[in-house]
């Protein structure tokens, strides 16, 4: 604005003489930014964590100036959905596995007008080996319907949201296997394997609980053709959250039901593909199997 005046005492004077003298200066000035050519750009974009290790979930959270149109947030060829936090705040959860490649991570957000990337840096990290031997019914292979019907549940991405802060300990046990561990199955290395969840060496008949709020999406038992998952719940915690519980000796709920965090579920138990009464706990990202220890322990809103 100071190239507007040809010297100080202007400058002073536009506020020390009666505004109707410099009206159509003020007007002018007031033109003069509303249609500047390099307008400030409002699009806000926050990644946590900052420094993402393999396995952890991606929490992209952007901030746009107007409600015309909702952010898109995509990474390489994947577009991932954006749920509203309040006014002009979206957040879109990116999953990674122990699969991926450590680096940077390019991340594309688009939201009022605007297209920004930024460079996250994924750390490496070491996971354990481990080595299995199944026999019997333990090793046999999946049916197409506990496939299909736990495929089915993974796509879910529900818009509503319903946990509220960190998840809790779906049982009190101590663990026993952490996710991320890579296997041996009968000497053989499982190339794309990785143990998708945590296992909680509880005793069989022991309380499990939902580790956050959500609706039953899933109720399979073994009866039913779920040999190798075992008598299974999954849980919809909404906006692409999901909690699976496999190997259950009983199940306490049915599709539809609405349940709170620390609610029991079930009990553990030892059937299907199981070396031993144990709680396997999966959480699901956008259908894509991530660690549940940073949700249990940062959580996110």
């Amino acid at each position: 604005m100071a190239n507007n005046y040809p010297n100080s005492k202007e400058w002073v004077g536009l506020f020390s003489f009666p505004v109707t003298v410099y009206r159509p200066l003020f007007i002018s000035v007031v033109a003069g930014i509303i249609i500047s050519p390099n307008p400030v750009q409002a699009l806000q974009v926050q990644v946590t964590p900052a420094n993402p290790q393999l396995g952890e979930t991606l929490s992209v959270v952007v901030q746009t100036d107007t409600t015309q149109q909702q952010p898109t947030v995509s990474m390489g060829k994947q577009t991932y959905p954006t749920f509203p936090l309040s006014t002009n705040r979206y957040r879109a959860f990116i999953p990674t596995t122990p699969l991926d490649k450590p680096g940077t991570l390019q991340i594309q957000v688009t939201g009022d007008g605007e297209r920004k990337t930024l460079g996250v840096p994924l750390a490496n990290r070491s996971f354990p080996t481990q080595r299995i031997r199944l026999s019997g019914s333990g090793s046999q292979d999946a049916t197409e319907i506990e496939l299909r019907r736990v495929d089915e549940f993974k796509k879910l991405v529900t818009p509503q949201k319903f946990w509220n802060g960190a998840f809790l300990k779906p049982s009190n046990a101590s663990v026993s296997t952490i996710y991320g561990i890579r296997r041996y199955y009968n000497g053989v290395f499982a190339q794309d394997y990785y143990h998708r969840g945590v296992d909680y060496a509880g005793a069989t008949g022991s309380p499990v609980v939902a580790p956050a709020a959500g609706r039953v999406s899933l109720v399979g038992r073994v009866a039913e053709g779920f040999r190798v998952h075992g008598n299974t719940v999954g849980i919809d915690h909404g906006q692409g959250v999901l909690s699976i519980m496999l190997h259950l000796s009983r199940i306490d709920v049915k599709e539809g039901d609405l349940v709170q965090a620390g609610q029991r579920i079930g009990t553990v138990g030892s059937t299907g593909a199981s070396t031993g009464p144990h709680l396997h706990w999966g959480l699901y990202v956008n259908g894509i199997s991530v660690d549940p220890v940073p949700w249990r322990f940062q959580g996110f809103e």
